[in-house]
């Protein structure tokens, strides 16, 4: 039986960074092991049917390789600043934000991103397919003073890294674009100590290293 869960992670990955975020928001300790997606190890596949990370082995016969999975499961865990709200109210919102961020919002940052691997349409508009969900994130911030209410729950911080990453495209472009309030928000995140506390160098982990626990 494990004492401390394990997590196999790609630092840069969005996914990776909202399951840190969680695992530290809640205070949980893991054994952090950084991998390159190009070269798996055994370990991780043995885990993880995507073939891919974040992957939390919490035991020999408990482990989770879906972000959003290991966001809800450290949470539920110790939620001190309650972001699931009363009766997980702020939970349900999430579910819906992250199902449009993790399937039809991902695919069009990817393409936005890597728009020379995508050269059926231009950058441009792969950029616009993705407006459509950064416009809904601004109607939502017009609303309250966060995605999911006036206090941070845990639709901010599960929508954050992808956000980020849209961002950081073009960053020239977003800072002028039409979205001040998702502007505003992001760069709260970005000086977050939360965020700070996750952006750590660690070596890329070969089987017999010495154990980082994060």
């Amino acid at each position: 039986m494990l004492h401390t869960p394990i997590l196999y992670s790609f630092r840069r990955c969005p996914y990776c960074m909202r399951a840190h975020m969680a695992l530290k928001y809640a205070g949980l300790k893991v054994i952090l092991r950084d991998v390159e997606l190009s070269d798996l190890p055994a370990e991780a596949l043995a885990v993880s049917a995507h073939a891919t990370v974040p992957s939390l082995v919490i035991s020999e016969n408990y482990f989770m390789d879906e972000s959003w999975d290991i966001v809800k499961w450290a949470t539920q865990k110790n939620d001190p600043e309650n972001w699931l709200g009363a009766g997980n109210e702020y939970l349900h919102d999430a579910e819906m934000l992250v199902e449009t961020n993790d399937f039809s919002f991902k695919i069009d940052l990817d393409h936005y991103k890597y728009a020379d691997r995508h050269p059926e349409f231009s950058m441009e508009h792969y950029r616009n397919e993705g407006e459509v969900f950064l416009l809904e994130l601004e109607e939502r911030l017009t609303a309250s003073t966060y995605l999911s209410a006036d206090c941070i729950t845990i639709s901010d911080m599960a929508i954050f890294p992808f956000i980020r990453q849209f961002a950081h495209v073009d960053k020239t472009w977003f800072d002028a674009s039409p979205y001040p309030k998702l502007q505003r928000w992001l760069q709260y995140w970005l000086e977050s100590e939360l965020f700070s506390s996750i952006m750590i160098n660690v070596p890329v982990w070969s089987e017999g290293d010495e154990a980082v626990v994060f």
